[in-house]
């Protein structure tokens, strides 16, 4: 696993950020947020993210799957302490688009996410119109 770029733990690179609440039942035996509930705090940022740049209106048939999700865990993250899921867009292709977040607790980076979605239909992959593509073009992470 690489470490993660600069830009990648500064909330600024991001174009939208959710909080969300930590629970008491996303806890390990070590008192750290598990990798299940990150994973799960990281789907929910993902998500609002999604129906903020309103992604719950689509064409008849049309749906979009995760494809992949990669998680890298930077320092433990602890329950009572909200978490705040900054995402925006990295990657725009044919059929399909990465989104990044970073979970931070106390305005420190805990953990970072690649998760890489597909626009299908009945057939399989389907190439995405200009609309489409330019709202998530307007997305775009920051990476400067």
């Amino acid at each position: 696993m690489s470490k993660p770029e600069l830009w990648q733990l500064s909330k600024a690179s991001y174009p939208f950020s959710y909080i969300t609440q930590t629970r008491f039942g996303d806890m390990d035996l070590l008192g750290h947020i598990n990798n299940v509930a990150m994973a799960a705090l990281f789907e929910n940022g993902r998500v609002r993210f999604n129906r903020s740049i309103g992604m719950k209106n689509r064409a008849e048939g049309d749906r979009w799957l995760a494809a992949a999700v990669q998680i890298s865990y930077i320092r433990e993250a602890h329950f009572p302490d909200d978490a705040e899921i900054c995402s925006g867009i990295s990657r725009v292709g044919n059929s399909s688009w990465d989104i990044v977040s970073a979970a931070f607790q106390n305005n420190q980076c805990v953990a970072t996410c690649t998760a890489t979605l597909v626009l299908t239909n009945k057939q399989g992959a389907k190439a995405m119109d200009s609309d489409f593509r330019a709202v998530l073009e307007a997305q775009r992470v920051n990476c400067n």
